[in-house]
C-alpha cells in the first residue's frame, strides 16, 4: 500500500490582506498536503474509508491565536484513528485522511457552518449561524475544544476562516468525492465508512456499561440496512459492545455523501477511545495493537463478504 500526499489547490486572489497572507502561509508552510490518501496495492473493492478527524498538525499561527496549549486543543482530535484503520489499505480500500486538526477546521460539517460569536465581522447572508453544531460552539471553524473550552485569545477576521476553507475543506471534499465515484464507476454502487472515535466517559449508558463502538447510519437513512446489519454483527463477533445511533447517528459527511438510492451508502463507525488510548495522556496502551488487528479482519470480511451480499441484493430486485 502507498501513502499519497495531495497538495491544496492555489486559491486566486480575490479576497487578500495582511492577516488572510499569513494563514495562508501557515498552510503553504506546515498543511501542504492537507490530507494524505492510503492507497491499496491489491484488487480495488466498493469502498472508501475516511478519517476526518485524526490530523494531529497544530501551526505555528493557529497555536499563536489560541489561548490553549496544544494538549488541550488535542481534546477534540480523534487520537491516532487514521493509524486504526490503516491496515484496510492491504484489503482494497483506500484511506482519506486529514492533516489539520479538528480544532482549527471541522470537514464534518457544512462549509459555512459559521459562529457569529467567533468573528469581528458581520457574517454574510449565506453563513449558517444558527445550526445546532453552531450553538454549541463546533461549528466549520470551531469556538471551543471538546470539553467546553474556549479556543481562541480574540474574535477572528472571517477571512481568516474562508482561508482555511478555501484552501482545506474544499480539496478535502473533492478528494472524499472523487475516491466514491471511482468506486461507484467500478462496482455500480459505493459504501463510504467514516472513522471517528468518542470519549469514553460520555457514552455511558444508564446501566452504567459503555459500547465499544457505535455505527451511525442517520436512523436507516443512508446506508442500505442489510449492510449496517452485516458490520454490526461483523464487529459484534469480534466481541465488541455496538450499538446503533446513540448517542452517534453519524454527522454531516454521512448524512451529505450517503444516498442509497443512488447507490451511495454511508455509515459512521465511533470507536471508544478507552479500548486503545490514555484518555489523559494521549498514550497508546496495549489495546492499541489488538483493536489494530481487529480491524484488520474486519476489512479482510467486508472485501470478500460486502460484493456477494450485494450481488445477492441486485438478485433479488
Amino acid at each position: 500500500m502507498q501513502a499519497e500526499s495531495v497538495a491544496a489547490t492555489p486559491r486566486t486572489p480575490e479576497r487578500w490582506d495582511e492577516m488572510s497572507a499569513s494563514e495562508e502561509q501557515a498552510i503553504e508552510r506546515e498543511l501542504d498536503p492537507p490530507f494524505t490518501i492510503l492507497r491499496p496495492a491489491g484488487p480495488p473493492t466498493p469502498f472508501v474509508f475516511c478519517s476526518p478527524h485524526s490530523g494531529r498538525i497544530y501551526t505555528e499561527h493557529f497555536l499563536s491565536k489560541s489561548r490553549l496549549d496544544p494538549v488541550s486543543l488535542r481534546r477534540s482530535e480523534d487520537y491516532y484513528v487514521d493509524e486504526l484503520f490503516a491496515s484496510v489499505a492491504d484489503y482494497g480500500v483506500p484511506l482519506l485522511a486529514a492533516r489539520f486538526p479538528r480544532a482549527y477546521l471541522d470537514v464534518n460539517r457544512e462549509p459555512y457552518e459559521l459562529d457569529p460569536e467567533l468573528f469581528h465581522d458581520v457574517l454574510p447572508d449565506w453563513a449558517n449561524a444558527q445550526s445546532i453544531r453552531v450553538v454549541g460552539g463546533l461549528g466549520t471553524i470551531a469556538r471551543i475544544v471538546a470539553d467546553g473550552e474556549e479556543i481562541y485569545r480574540a474574535p477572528l477576521r472571517l477571512e481568516d476562516a474562508l482561508t482555511r476553507i478555501d484552501r482545506l475543506y474544499w480539496p478535502f471534499h473533492k478528494a472524499l468525492e472523487a475516491l466514491i465515484e471511482d468506486a461507484k464507476r467500478q462496482f455500480g454502487y459505493a459504501v463510504l465508512v467514516d472513522c471517528h472515535s468518542m470519549p469514553s466517559a460520555l457514552v455511558a449508558q444508564s446501566a452504567g456499561q459503555r459500547p465499544d463502538m457505535v455505527l451511525g447510519d442517520r436512523f436507516g437513512t443512508s446506508c442500505d440496512p442489510r449492510l449496517t446489519r452485516f458490520l454490526r454483527a461483523a464487529l459484534a463477533g469480534l466481541g465488541y459492545d455496538v450499538q446503533m445511533n446513540r448517542p452517534y447517528a453519524g454527522g454531516y459527511i454521512t448524512e451529505h455523501y450517503g444516498r442509497p438510492l443512488r447507490g451511495i451508502h454511508a455509515i459512521q463507525i465511533e470507536v471508544n477511545r478507552g479500548l486503545y488510548v490514555n484518555e489523559r495522556t494521549l498514550v497508546r496502551t496495549a489495546g492499541f495493537g489488538e483493536l489494530s488487528n481487529n480491524l484488520a479482519r474486519l476489512a479482510a470480511r467486508i472485501a470478500t463478504e460486502v460484493p456477494l451480499l450485494m450481488e445477492r441484493k441486485a438478485a433479488a430486485e
